[in-house]
């Protein structure tokens, strides 16, 4: 009988102890949960242009662009080369505006159309925010025209740049001003001399032609301006 007191003893201390040890210190190292993107509050003025779900409002090649993990991705393969540059875009044209995403670039180049064009079998030609693996980020290039608009130096962009990871993008078009920042850092600031330049048109991503690739977009949110 002594021997069951006192064993019943130390099981109903160790019952007591549970919650304030092992319990809490369980407690104290569970993640805190975090709010999906579509779910996050957006900053004053400013719209989704993807839901983080579906690519509902943005037309394109469904063999090469996909949802996955909540960002939008496009690749090619060895198997199926592009034939040419192949776009994502908007089933909507904006004019004025200041436009934010992450992209994460895995090799090759890309880029981010704005008032752009859209042309037969997924072709788009514009004006392009690039995104390549050294020489071109940040520069301003117009796909199908002009060639390079302004330029950067890629020595002093690269610092700002995390190769392989998710960067944030940020685009301002305000009439004949086109300006774009990477991680906060801004790369060109140019002002249009061609009265003929496009004022408005969609807004898309590139896969360009060559070597099999992947580059994947999110958090993508727009405000438009006056």
């Amino acid at each position: 009988m002594t021997r069951f007191l006192i064993g019943l003893g130390v099981f109903t201390v160790l019952c007591l102890a549970w919650p304030q040890g092992l319990g809490a210190e369980v407690a104290k190292e569970a993640p805190a949960a975090t709010k999906p993107a579509a779910e996050k509050k957006l900053p004053e003025g400013f719209q989704r242009l993807f839901d983080g779900k579906t690519l509902k409002g943005w037309k394109g090649r469904p063999t090469l662009w996909k949802v996955r993990d909540g960002a939008i991705c496009g690749e090619s393969t060895a198997k199926a080369k592009l034939k040419h540059n192949d776009f994502l875009y908007t089933e909507k044209e904006y004019d004025n505006f200041e436009l934010r995403l992450k992209f994460r670039l895995r090799n090759h180049n890309s880029g981010v159309q704005v008032r752009s064009v859209v042309h037969k079998d997924f072709r788009v030609t514009g004006y392009q925010a690039d995104i390549a693996e050294s020489r071109y980020t940040g520069i301003l290039y117009e796909e199908g025209g002009r060639g390079i608009l302004a330029d950067v130096d890629p020595k002093k962009i690269a610092k700002h740049v995390k190769k392989g990871q998710w960067n944030d993008y940020r685009i301002l078009c305000d009439g004949k001003s086109v300006q774009f920042w990477i991680n906060g850092q801004p790369t060109v600031k140019y002002t249009e001399k061609k009265d003929s330049a496009r004022k408005k048109g969609v807004i898309a991503f590139q896969l360009h032609g060559g070597p099999p690739m992947k580059v994947c977009f999110k958090d993508i949110i727009l405000k438009k301006l006056p």
